[in-house]
């Protein structure tokens, strides 16, 4: 199989969990997505995955974590984190470098909080460590639509609200075909994640973050606002900042030394 790329599955609880690896490398390195994963996880998409992010093969292990298949009310990124940690101990992982990517950087600061063992260096991107009117309303108008099952409006103003205007000119003539394919059995499992963003606040406790951190933000995010990854910044001793200049919050989608970025971080 192509670098090694391997689907499984983990019981956390009384869950399973779906997870991808692939990679030759000796150190670990642990993926958190975003809320997307609240619509698809990533059950399958091994292969995928390690073409996309073949860069960190040689180097390393990856993990690639969805959240559990059966998520409860009130599920909270700081649970989330605590799942993340056992399927990392039935896995055998005992150190990793972790990457958490919007609601998957907020399950990464507790990570990083909960279980500072378990991370040698840390990177967020485009997230946020507390709740902010621009995320309350932005994910707030997600549920609403997710309520309503109003699949194709949620794909259409999530591409608006994350992607650069440049990008969007070149795409948007494919709007009519969005929500074809691809709609959810359910939204609860979406429903229940971003409630989670909502309620996160890991705010008061980032100086617990003991590790190295990498912390990427873009200058027109309109999901978690332009000064949240210098908010988490000022608060972590140990951080570097690195703010994307006209990108948004799909950085790590549009900025073509994203991964080349975070290598270098990693192997410094």
């Amino acid at each position: 199989m192509f670098y090694h790329a391997h689907n499984g599955r983990v019981c956390v609880g009384n869950s399973e969990m779906d997870y991808i690896s692939f990679g030759n490398g000796k150190k670990n390195l642990i993926m958190l997505p975003g809320l997307g994963d609240g619509l698809t996880t990533v059950k399958g998409m091994a292969l995928v995955f390690s073409m996309m992010y073949r860069i960190y093969a040689k180097e390393f292990t990856v993990y690639v974590f969805s959240r559990k298949n059966q998520l409860h009310e009130r599920y909270s990124t700081r649970e989330m984190a605590k799942d993340h940690a056992e399927a990392m101990s039935i896995l055998g992982i005992s150190k990793a470098e972790v990457l958490g990517i919007s609601q998957g950087g907020m399950i990464a600061q507790y990570l990083a909080i909960d279980y500072p063992d378990l991370v040698n260096k840390l990177i967020l991107a485009v997230t946020s460590a507390k709740p902010n009117e621009l995320l309350k309303k932005v994910v707030g108008d997600w549920i609403e639509m997710a309520k309503q099952e109003k699949y194709k409006d949620l794909m259409i103003d999530t591409a608006e609200k994350s992607y650069s205007e440049r990008y969007l000119k070149k795409y948007r003539r494919l709007y009519p075909f969005i929500g074809r394919i691809g709609k959810p059995k359910s939204f609860e499992r979406f429903l229940i994640q971003a409630a989670s963003c909502i309620d996160h606040n890991a705010d008061a406790e980032l100086n617990k973050i003991v590790c190295p951190t990498l912390v990427i933000g873009g200058d027109c995010d309109k999901i978690v606002g332009t000064t949240a990854a210098s908010a988490i910044a000022e608060k972590i001793c140990l951080s570097e900042l690195f703010i994307y200049h006209g990108l948004g919050h799909a950085a790590y989608e549009e900025a073509n030394d994203f991964h080349e970025r975070i290598l270098d971080f990693l192997m410094k």
